[in-house]
């Protein structure tokens, strides 16, 4: 007898993101798992630390930001690299929920070409950040500063990160526990009054 697959629902999804959940594909299997890790990486969105570099690359302005204009596009790019947990189940998924209104993608561009860009979930006054991209130098790292801009201008209080990288710890990303992880999630799932606004922002 034969397991049927469970399909995997922006409706489901959207529900294990509100109680600390989100998904992975298995390597050797590609099904969906659940992770829930302990301890959670979260960046502070007050915290995010701009070094020398970045803060030169910010001051040339010789970049423009838009919100949601490229949101599949990001996903591939974000997917283009020698080992990658994005697989095609996931950017269908993830583009289903972007029509719902829930999954977003932030991009930086330099003059036609995407050099940079962030996708992730918002759900209430929580943003759960799932990979980011660049083509040129510090192109992830502007998407995550304008990321984080656009969060503090709408009073979002929550910017997940998952698992804490070397490259995240020097941007100002902590790790909590997930008791205060949850107790943070569930603060925010509550703030139903917040919106993330998809209208282009400034440098």
């Amino acid at each position: 007898m034969s397991r049927r697959k469970i399909e995997i629902t922006p409706e489901i999804l959207l529900t294990a993101y509100a109680q600390g959940y989100f998904p992975m594909p298995d390597p050797a299997s590609g099904a969906l798992l659940w992770f829930h890790p302990n301890p959670r990486a979260i960046l502070p969105l007050h915290g995010f630390h701009v070094s020398k570099s970045l803060k030169r690359t910010l001051n040339k302005k010789d970049y423009s930001v838009t919100i949601d204009k490229s949101f599949s596009e990001v996903v591939s790019k974000c997917a283009e690299r020698e080992e990658t947990w994005i697989n095609e189940e996931i950017k269908n998924l993830y583009q289903k929920t972007h029509f719902l209104g829930f999954a977003h993608s932030l991009e930086i561009w330099r003059e036609e070409m995407l050099i940079g860009g962030v996708y992730g979930i918002a759900l209430g006054s929580a943003f759960f950040a799932e990979s980011m991209f660049h083509t040129r130098d510090n192109g992830s790292k502007i998407a995550l500063y304008h990321l984080v801009k656009h969060l503090n201008a709408l009073n979002f209080s929550l910017l997940e990160v998952q698992f804490l990288t070397p490259h995240l710890a020097s941007l100002g990303a902590i790790e909590i526990s997930r008791d205060d992880y949850l107790k943070k999630l569930h603060n925010a799932i509550r703030a139903s009054d917040i919106i993330f606004k998809t209208q282009k922002t400034d440098n």
